[in-house]
């Protein structure tokens, strides 16, 4: 088949691709990514923000003569201190240049700021030169613990509702391939941010969250489609589960594409807008893992969510036995309830059901909206 004919076959959801027979191709792949994503989480860590950590921020008025090698040393110099990050932020009348360290004395920040006025000359909207327009803030390191464990059992709470919403709208095996599919994401954006030492904070986790409700509705799209195209399986011996699942990720994958599509392209704008345009940090932070989980979302509602829900039913007895009939259905031979061979006096040729190619279950006549 061309790759013409494949991609019209998937645009119409005729089923051109065999996403789930290539399931354990989808789990090396995925294996190798998350066995990176933890070596990076191990051992090179996150780069946590202020928020999270704890520390001081000083900022003042962006300026021509601010040089930010030159800032980050005269801070050090008066504080004894090395600044963690210097970095100018905001566009315009509002840029500033943001000064991050560890937590700093009283004494520490007055002398800071005394030095960096001498040194800079920082002037307020009136033009004039002013101390007072350096200002500071202060997070410790116990109000940062408070907001991870915070996050984390607001992480705890989402997975627990999850389980429950899709164990009782679907079933028990859709609940944990769901979940083994949204922690692959949270898995895969935390490395990356690992690995490339992004720095999280706040926004980091709302947009972390936002993926994975993303992810989780593609998915319970697909799986609604799972359990539609399954009804009353047990009772045909035309195709396994495993081909009606098939079928229903290819009548769901042009969906997922273009749902992610649209969602990349405002979260790219959006990041050139907060990294070029604004300069905003927070914006940057929540558009980064916003476009890296959507992407990463996608891939396990399409490429492992369903893999995995088969892999489960295939442990199943009544889905091994029904996968035994319809082979031997295929084959000519009869068989009972449970798959096994039976002897028959009756040596009428049994009825042959010719085989279903698993990239297009229904057949070659079948059209979407045709049963």
């Amino acid at each position: 088949m061309s790759a013409k004919q494949t991609l019209r076959r998937v645009y119409t959801g005729e089923g051109g691709l065999d996403f789930v027979g290539r399931r354990k191709t989808w789990y090396s792949i995925t294996g190798v990514v998350v066995i990176v994503c933890f070596l990076a989480i191990i051992f090179k860590g996150f780069t946590l923000g202020i928020d999270f950590e704890g520390g001081t921020k000083m900022n003042m008025p962006y300026s021509a003569n601010l040089n930010e090698t030159a800032v980050s040393k005269t801070f050090e110099d008066a504080t004894g201190v090395e600044a963690a990050k210097v970095q100018v932020v905001g566009a315009g009348d509002s840029k500033i240049l943001e000064i991050n360290s560890r937590r700093l004395t009283e004494q520490q920040i007055n002398q800071a700021r005394e030095d960096l006025y001498n040194e800079f000359q920082p002037k307020n909207a009136e033009g004039e030169a002013s101390p007072d327009v350096i200002g500071d803030s202060t997070v410790s390191e116990s109000w940062g613990s408070t907001i991870t464990s915070r996050m984390l059992m607001a992480l705890a709470v989402f997975f627990i509702l999850i389980f429950a919403y899709i164990t009782l709208r679907f079933e028990r095996d859709m609940a944990i391939a769901a979940m083994a599919g949204i922690a692959v994401d949270g898995i895969v954006v935390s490395g990356v941010y690992a690995l490339i030492g992004l720095e999280v904070s706040p926004a980091t986790v709302i947009g972390l969250l936002t993926v994975l409700a993303f992810s989780l509705y593609d998915t319970v799209v697909v799986f609604d489609k799972v359990k539609e195209n399954t009804a009353g399986f047990e009772g045909s011996t035309r195709k396994t589960y495993a081909e009606h699942a098939n079928l229903a990720v290819n009548q769901t994958v042009m969906r997922s594409i273009t749902t992610t599509v649209i969602s990349a392209l405002p979260i790219a704008s959006l990041m050139v807008i907060a990294v070029w345009l604004m300069g905003v940090g927070t914006l940057k932070d929540l558009s980064m893992v916003q476009l890296i989980g959507v992407i990463e979302g996608t891939f396990s509602s399409v490429f492992l969510a369903t893999p995995i829900l088969v892999t489960l039913k295939n442990m199943q007895k009544k889905v091994k036995d029904h996968n035994k009939r319809v082979a031997a259905q295929r084959e000519g031979k009869n068989v009972d309830a449970d798959g096994e061979d039976v002897d028959t006096d009756d040596h009428r040729p049994a009825r042959t059901v010719a085989p279903v190619d698993p990239a297009n279950p229904m057949g070659a006549s079948w059209r979407p909206g045709r049963t």
